[in-house]
């Protein structure tokens, strides 16, 4: 690409693209290529932690981001971000941590001719003010987040995402030049709360297929990402369509992440076909979608990739807000309506030729005036002139197709590192189970690179005459290496008992999220009670976790009960030694507490534990008996 170049950052990747706000992402960036634009992509990996701390392997594929962007950056989240928040609200900066700003001040001197940043996401507008002076700035906002808390008290929940109040949305809007709103009725509201031009952008949904009108529906269906609006609103509608139904009515197909949320059966009528990575394979297998949308704000991008795809759609207001709708079947008020509209459509085939010309007529209509939006963007950018420079030449990074791969032999299989750009991953048929990836960049590699190493368990045959107390003693490299754990260990168990301990042994020197020392205070049976200081969430609620003990040989324990301790009141837990606790993280303060094992042993010697829980890694030292003079950690 030899045009003016734009950073466009996000806190979600391009691709896969399983999500409306990816679809957004990507659409805003075709309307700048199409412009002539050269995009820079940087994803602020926000998303891939809330994957891992939810037990999910994070869908991204920065390959296939590295084929369409001219550079694509990755920034790793420094500490965990907060889901929730005491106050009333978050504060407009609360999810924004200064490294998105380091890598805005570090872009602007690395690509001095880009002439635009495009942050996504007002809740990240802070990192803005480290853009270069003269640089044009804009804000796409996918969603109004001023009072967004208000749209549970309905269900009764508590939001896992960000939301704040019109103060807060109004001073995080007033750091950018343009403001782009995605349908008219949020341009609207943000037009009352900021003095920044606001243009309102719909994204633009080319047609995959003509509009062909069914003329009996046997399959609705319902496909969407994991979010809180599409999980309580299918929710309501599947209790909803299962209710009374038969064999004669048609049955309802959800797909997409969200049928991971759903439990693990379906309903009466209903059926769960998962995430499936052609949109095609969905659509093409079902005569009407059904949006029955009850909560969230922006644009719902379901309807426009259904109506592209030539399907007649039946939903609520709220799911066709922004989209201009005119008949009824389009401004329905509840889940039940929607059902209703449904049946009484089914099988009736002038009614759904009407419906499905209606649609057309809406789909046209939208796109028309998505197309003069994107025009009028692409006339208010003042970058035209502004040509790439010899610093601004595409950045040395190792080919996502030619891996570099190192392979460490164990006793029970083998430890595969692969530096590359294959991140949408899994299970890889030759290299078995992803076990970890290395959080920051390769040795050498250039500045916020996607690249990454990771590293890949198989399970093999134990080797013949390899003695059980040898487990462990191959070296992958892995000592002080900042990594991100599948969720394979603190969720599914799919490796070998024997080779888990023994790739927990080359885990055992890693860096570390926390560290602490702990003394034995108590046995009873299998089961040994240490006194120490520890993550203070931990003695709260339940958390997914696997746990180490590292030595000869390295042996997965059971960590059962943690109780806070009053320190002041119990002589016996008074100990200095409780008190040595370690992290580098504001986010995981300490608190003293007994914390009972099974499996520890009964030994006296010093030994290590390695706690594996959520997204992070901790390193329990139990001193020996008795004690000797206490010593700070290094």
């Amino acid at each position: 690409m030899s045009g003016p170049a734009i950073l466009v950052l996000a806190p979600m990747p391009a691709f896969p693209t399983s999500a409306g706000n990816r679809r957004r992402l990507l659409t805003t960036c075709a309307a700048l290529q199409r412009g002539g634009y050269a995009v820079d992509l940087a994803y602020y990996a926000h998303e891939d932690q809330i994957y891992r701390r939810f037990g999910q392997h994070p869908p991204t594929d920065e390959a296939a981001a590295a084929g369409l962007f001219r550079h694509t950056f990755r920034i790793e989240p420094p500490a965990t971000i907060p889901l929730t928040t005491r106050s009333r609200c978050f504060s407009i900066d609360d999810w924004c941590p200064e490294a998105v700003g380091a890598f805005v001040s570090w872009y602007g001197k690395a690509y001095p001719q880009t002439g635009a940043i495009l942050m996504n996401y007002v809740f990240l507008s802070r990192a803005l003010e480290a853009a270069p002076p003269g640089v044009l700035t804009l804000i796409d906002t996918h969603d109004r987040f001023a009072d967004r808390q208000r749209q549970y008290r309905p269900f009764r929940a508590e939001p896992n995402f960000f939301y704040t109040d019109r103060a807060g949305e109004a001073a995080g809007l007033a750091r950018a030049d343009i403001v782009l709103a995605i349908q008219s009725e949020e341009a609207a509201y943000f037009r009352t709360i900021t003095d920044r031009r606001v243009h309102l952008l719909p994204p633009r949904f080319p047609a995959r297929r003509p509009f062909t009108a069914p003329t009996r529906v046997r399959r609705i269906g319902f496909l969407g990402h994991g979010n809180d609006p599409n999980l309580f609103s299918i929710r309501r509608f599947a209790a909803a369509w299962s209710d009374g139904w038969t064999p004669a009515r048609p049955e309802l197909v959800i797909a997409g992440e969200i049928s991971n949320s759903l439990g693990p059966t379906a309903g009466p009528g209903i059926r769960f076909a998962g995430y499936l990575p052609e949109l095609e394979d969905f659509y093409d297998g079902i005569d009407l979608v059904v949006a029955p949308i009850l909560m969230g704000s922006g644009l719902k991008m379901k309807v426009a990739e259904a109506l592209s795809f030539g399907k007649p759609v039946i939903g609520t207001a709220l799911g066709f807000e922004g989209f201009d709708p005119v008949v009824p079947a389009h401004r329905l008020d509840t889940a039940e309506a929607v059902k209703t509209q449904v049946l009484a459509l089914a099988s009736d085939a002038a009614e759904l030729a009407a419906l499905t010309r209606a649609c057309a007529d809406l789909f046209a209509g939208y796109n028309a005036r998505a197309e003069e939006a994107e025009t009028a963007l692409l006339a208010m950018l003042s970058v035209s002139d502004r040509k790439p420079s010899a610093a601004d030449a595409p950045a040395a990074r190792p080919a996502a197709t030619d891996p570099d791969r190192v392979v460490t032999a164990l006793a029970n299989g083998r430890l595969t590192c692969e530096t590359s750009l294959r991140s949408d991953l899994r299970d890889d048929p030759d290299l078995g189970l992803l076990v970890a990836t290395e959080r920051v960049a390769p040795p050498g590699a250039e500045p916020y690179t996607p690249a990454r190493r990771r590293w890949f368990a198989r399970a093999e045959a134990a080797k013949t005459g390899h003695r059980p107390d040898e487990a462990g003693s191959a070296d992958a490299g892995l000592a002080g290496l900042r990594l991100a754990l599948s969720p394979e260990w603190v969720r599914d168990r799919h490796l070998p008992p024997p080779l888990r301990a023994e790739i927990a042994a080359q885990l055992a020197d890693v860096a570390a999220n926390w560290d602490a020392q702990a003394v034995r205070v108590g046995s009873a049976g299998d089961e040994t009670t240490l006194a120490l200081t520890l993550p203070r969430h931990l003695a709260f609620g339940t958390h997914p976790h696997a746990v180490f003990r590292i030595g000869t040989p390295t042996r997965e324990i059971t960590l059962g009960r943690v109780t806070l301790l009053n320190t002041s009141r119990i002589s016996v837990y008074s100990s200095p030694y409780i008190s040595t606790y370690a992290s580098a993280r504001a986010d995981l303060p300490g608190a003293p507490a007994a914390v009972t094992f099974a499996g520890l042993g009964a030994g006296t010697a010093a030994s290590t534990i390695l706690v594996l829980h959520d997204d992070l890694i901790g390193r329990i030292t139990v001193l020996p008996d008795p004690l000797p003079s206490p010593e700070p950690l290094a």
